[in-house]
């Protein structure tokens, strides 16, 4: 049931109008919780009462957690709940991953194997549940909250639909004081929900799928495309990735509002990004700040030398890496990110030691520079990213490096072009101009442009919709 379908639709107009003509907050909570189940549901039974079983499990330990005073009790109830909630993610998403990379290394050293990947259905969004029920135990243990006593409240910031499948992720201190908090309807919020949703689905219907048209082709073959058209495949998939992903967020944001709920934001501007630190702090961010406070921090983060720093940060984006996939391309796209950050770090210290080069840097052509050289490094991470094998990514790199322009197949610009420039004008209007005028306009005209952003996003979405792509995380 995608956000960017008749069938959700209907479904969230009925949750809709039921969750606001109730008057009790319990029985609200009730009914967002079985919207939540069903909405799952509806894809795998089985898988989703495999969710609330485990939800059940750390609502019990937390409790238990909270009324321990022992510290090694304390300590065991949070690696029973660290050792489930892992164990259950390693088993669903990398069990056949690790059994193929074995039979893969025992093949390379010239032994006969007979290991065989198992039938295993991975359930949709499995990371981000997964965190979110690592930081509520976490913070539990820490005692920077209390271990939610109400088990309705503590499922539903498990279930809660909009951020079940692909986030953001959400913190329990943030969400659950949300559920208590007395929500009567607001037209005001009902407007910022409106925008955020209509934004989500311009981005992913008329921009997202349309870009997968220009990259599909050019990542299955990479062979037979001439390098102009790798090089703008290549930046229509860093496209397609931030307008599926923030798309799906915006909507996310957007049903929540609809019904009261705040979720944290996701994205904010990543390709202006100054660095490659300042992208991730756009990008992502409540993945970001998971890694850093529940991976980083407790590594020792930057309280150590350099050199046990730059470990931590390896480390820490090595294995963010592979929490997007089972698959070495993307353990490569975690170390390649980890290798920026530490190159970074020892530049930005090089700098502060040479005046004259940080304020060259920090001008506007410096800042240009700057933006434009990380936009060029997180686009060649997304080349593995993108790739199902090493041998896709160096194929397409190779094809670039010797600039074949002659050869291969070109693909058609004009609409590329078109699309690439609606987002870069929409990049620059957003970063310059107070969004917070556009709710000063009059309601006819606010309407107006609701309706116009629905009727785009129709018109130009592609025949075939693709599925968003976090999904698979």
């Amino acid at each position: 049931m995608q956000f960017c379908t008749q069938k959700f639709f209907y479904f969230f107009a009925l949750v809709f109008a039921v969750y606001w003509a109730l008057p009790w907050r319990r029985v609200r909570v009730g009914l967002l919780l079985a919207a939540s189940f069903y909405f799952y549901a509806s894809w795998n039974k089985q898988l989703a009462l495999l969710i609330c079983v485990s939800t059940l499990l750390d609502y019990l330990l937390a409790l238990g957690l909270e009324r321990a005073v022992v510290d090694w009790r304390r300590k065991f109830l949070l690696c029973i709940s660290l050792c489930a909630n892992l164990g259950m993610l390693c088993y669903f998403k990398y069990t056949n991953f690790f059994l193929a990379s074995l039979d893969e290394a025992l093949i390379a050293a010239g032994a006969r194997t007979w290991i065989s990947t198992l039938d295993i259905l991975a359930p949709i969004g499995i990371s981000f549940y997964t965190f979110e029920a690592i930081n509520y135990m976490v913070d539990v243990y820490r005692r920077r909250i209390r271990a939610e006593r109400n088990l309705g409240d503590f499922m539903l910031f498990i279930l809660f639909f909009p951020h079940l499948i692909a986030g953001p992720i959400v913190r329990a201190r943030d969400f659950l004081a949300q559920i208590k908090r007395p929500k009567h309807f607001s037209w005001a919020r009902m407007y910022v929900g409106i925008s955020y949703f209509l934004m989500g689905l311009v981005k992913k219907q008329a921009i997202a799928d349309r870009m997968a048209e220009y990259v599909d082709p050019v990542f299955a073959d990479p062979s037979l495309y001439r390098a102009s058209a790798i090089l703008f495949a290549a930046l229509a998939w860093a496209i397609q990735i931030y307008c599926d992903f923030s798309g799906y967020t915006d909507m996310a944001l957007g049903a929540a509002h609809m019904l009261g709920y705040k979720l944290s934001r996701n994205f904010n501007l990543p390709y202006l990004a100054v660095n490659i630190s300042d992208f991730w702090r756009r990008w992502h961010i409540s993945l970001s700040n998971w890694l850093r406070d529940y991976l980083f921090i407790p590594l020792g983060g930057s309280r150590c030398s350099r050199r046990r720093a730059a470990i931590n940060l390896l480390i820490t984006m090595t294995l963010g890496g592979l929490w997007h996939g089972s698959n070495w391309t993307y353990v490569f796209w975690g170390v390649l990110h980890g290798t920026y950050l530490v190159v970074h770090r020892y530049f930005r210290d090089w700098c502060k030691a040479r005046p004259h080069w940080d304020n060259a840097l920090q001008s506007a052509v410096g800042t240009v520079l700057r933006t434009v050289l990380t936009f060029l490094c997180v686009i060649f991470g997304w080349i593995f990213f993108r790739a199902t094998t090493f041998d896709a990514a160096w194929t397409l790199l190779r094809r670039v490096a010797v600039w074949s322009s002659g050869l291969g197949t070109p693909i058609p610009r004009q609409s590329l072009m078109s699309i690439l420039l609606f987002v870069a004008i929409c990049h620059i209007v957003a970063h310059w101009t107070p969004w917070r005028k556009m709710w000063r306009l009059p309601a006819p005209i606010q309407g107006f442009g609701f309706a116009s952003a629905l009727i785009l996003a129709q018109v130009l979405a592609p025949d075939a919709g693709k599925v968003f792509i976090y999904f698979q995380f």
